[in-house]
């Protein structure tokens, strides 16, 4: 293959949060986690090639230039010896959803820079990396179902679930990750331990938006099992055991954004293609 005239394309997967604890803030400013997260088949798509000088595109004109792709990127120059890369980032997973967007393409440029460089990073390395871009850029780099413990580093794998369906919707009005952080810290609330059960639960459904809480609600109503808010928001999911039930769900839903996505595989997550440009 020549590296030169080579593409490689990245399906960059959103997550949902099944259960989402969040611990007291500690002297860093962090928060710790307990987490389940699932890889959904709603995505972002990466298409990266060798280029003159380190570049990134986007085509959502409100995605800012410094923004976690560029910031992965110059990461990654300075530790891994690879070529200047133009990325274009063609977006669908909407920013401040608690879908984890930036998170996931960040990691799935990581991936494509490990392929490029032929360079297989040792496990612990390569989170360590991930993590000083973003608490859930680990799980994105782990892919499937997993749980996750301190401050989303410390990974589990969990079974990929059976024919699982979800209609995952977003309101109007968007969730900023640190406010919502500072309004919860203002809760009295104990640290939930993790649920043997498969309930969902999130601790930030006690500061989401009223327009989160109505979606949830009325994704219930139309049929949904149980149905929650996903990170700290705005989007919110409910489960459903079949494509047609959630696809009649979503055509019913007031919200101008709205998906139905399946619960992903680790192989489905983390899969991404290489390209020869023709003439090559």
């Amino acid at each position: 293959m020549n590296l030169s005239t080579a593409k490689w394309i990245v399906p960059c997967p959103a997550k949902l949060n099944l259960f989402l604890a969040v611990g007291l803030v500690d002297s860093r400013g962090y928060h710790p986690l307990r987490t389940v997260f699932q890889a959904i088949s709603l995505y972002d798509t990466l298409e990266i090639e060798i280029a003159k000088k380190n570049e990134v595109i986007c085509d959502d004109p409100s995605v800012p230039p410094e923004n976690t792709v560029a910031r992965t990127l110059r990461l990654l120059a300075e530790v891994i010896n690879i070529p200047p890369l133009r990325v274009t980032i063609h977006k669908q997973i909407p920013a401040q959803s608690g879908l984890g967007g930036g998170s996931s393409d960040a990691a799935g440029l990581i991936r494509a820079a490990m392929k490029i460089a032929n360079l297989p990073i040792p496990k612990p390395e390569l989170f360590g990396l991930a993590q000083t871009i973003g608490a859930d850029v680990p799980f994105f780099l782990h892919g499937g179902r997993a749980k996750a413990e301190g401050y989303g580093e410390r990974l589990t794998d969990l079974p990929d679930p059976q024919d699982e369906w979800y209609v995952v919707a977003r309101p109007e009005v968007g969730c900023d990750t640190k406010a919502a952080f500072k309004r919860l810290d203002e809760k009295a609330y104990a640290w939930r331990e993790f649920s043997s059960s498969d309930e969902l639960y999130n601790d930030f459904e006690r500061v989401a938006p009223c327009e989160s809480l109505e979606l949830i609600e009325r994704l219930l109503v139309l049929g949904s099992r149980d149905a929650g808010l996903t990170g700290s928001g705005s989007a919110v999911f409910g489960r459903f055991s079949t494509q047609q039930e959630a696809e009649t769900a979503k055509d019913k839903l007031p919200s101008p954004q709205a998906w139905v996505a399946r619960a992903l595989s680790r192989a489905e997550s983390l899969r991404f293609e290489t390209v020869d440009e023709p003439g090559s």
